[in-house]
């Protein structure tokens, strides 16, 4: 009789121990569709249903190398193979719904490498995803707000330079061509800008600190997340106000190197060489950054996961290029004006490169 109840007691118990399969989601998952522009294929898309079974567990297997979305947040990123063992009550806290959307991002990610099961009971160790864990272990980034960020502000900006082509369609015709970087008309005396505060210059000005404003804080978002998000919400409001007072402060600071270069200038008796030297950079900038922020449009519509890496490279590609653009305003100053060559090179690195290494290195150790 004890070896039967025995028997009873190890026979329940091995139930008990054994997760009870309430619901597969296997035939559930969504493929990205075709590729687009906007949108990538190589992702599969899971709709979670929380309404039922309140006291179940999620079971999902992840394969390796694959970024994870939940809803528009994103969530983690697995180095390696990963089963998720985690409560239904646990993913309510983060959705505020009674369904939610997992998105798995993966390049060549298949149906065979993935599989979703809600439980009764757990297999394995509990995952908990309380909204602390959420926001502080995981990148707690809201994809859609960042995508209307970008969105509005780039739209703002292309409503400016739109007014100011139609307003100065010369100067505009100068400012975008790249040749111009090559061509340095601004040391001739018919050079198209010569007086730095005209409302065509600042307002030429201002739209470059935009446009400059929109990849700073989009850097900020992605190389300082967690900093960012113990001190403010990351949503579309306060990104638009730092949007604004970046643009502003930029502005002003544009304003103080314009300055400091006439200073600098005037004490090694260059006479009016700062005016074409500071727009010759400025054109530059814009330039590089602009394609800097279309390179962004691609990564935030289509690989948001990839931005942090592509950021990294595209802000090493403007380090170097901005070094070269100085050495050719150095060879263009050389050639089409009669000063000195150490006066000239002196100018150069008191004015530009100094304050750009040094800018650079502490951008670097912000940034690390």
């Amino acid at each position: 009789m004890r070896a039967f109840q025995l028997f009873l007691v190890f026979f329940f118990s091995s139930f008990v121990c054994q997760a009870q399969l309430l619901e597969d989601y296997q035939d559930l998952w969504e493929d990205g569709g075709e590729t687009t522009w906007f949108e990538s294929n190589d992702r599969l898309i899971l709709p979670l249903d929380l309404s039922t079974f309140p006291y179940a567990y999620f079971s999902i297997e992840i394969p390796e190398q694959t970024v994870v979305f939940l809803g528009e947040k994103l969530w983690f990123f697995t180095s390696q193979d990963t089963t998720l063992n985690t409560s239904l009550a646990d993913f309510k806290l983060i959705a505020n719904s009674s369904k939610i959307n997992l998105t798995l991002f993966k390049t060549g990610i298949s149906l065979e490498e993935v599989s979703a099961k809600k439980v009764m009971n757990l297999e394995g160790p509990e995952k908990e995803l309380t909204e602390e864990v959420f926001v502080k272990e995981k990148m707690g980034l809201n994809r859609q707000e960042i995508k209307d960020f970008f969105t509005f502000t780039l739209v703002i900006i292309l409503v400016l330079v739109t007014a100011y082509k139609s307003a100065y369609p010369f100067i505009f015709k100068v400012i975008a061509r790249p040749i111009s970087l090559l061509n340095a008309e601004d040391f001739s005396d018919s050079g198209s800008l010569q007086k730095f505060f005209s409302f065509d210059v600042l307002f030429f000005v201002l739209v470059v600190n935009m446009i400059s404003a929109l990849a700073v804080i989009l850097s900020v978002v992605f190389f300082k997340e967690a900093w960012l998000e113990a001190r403010v919400i990351i949503n579309f409001q306060n990104l638009m106000t730092g949007w604004g007072l970046i643009s502003l402060a930029l502005f002003i600071l544009t304003i103080i190197k314009f300055t400091t270069i006439r200073i600098i200038a005037y004490l090694f008796e260059l006479g009016k060489v700062e005016f074409a030297h500071f727009f010759y950079l400025l054109r530059l900038v814009l330039i590089t950054v602009s394609a800097l922020v279309l390179i962004l449009a691609y990564f935030i519509m289509n690989d948001f996961y990839l931005i942090k890496t592509a950021l990294g490279i595209s802000f090493t590609i403007f380090f170097w290029i901005y070094i070269l653009g100085t050495f050719i305003l150095f060879v263009s100053m050389m050639n089409r004006l009669s000063f000195k060559k150490y006066h000239l090179f002196t100018y150069l690195c008191i004015a530009e490169l100094v304050p750009f290494l040094i800018l650079a290195k502490w951008v670097i150790v912000i940034g690390g």
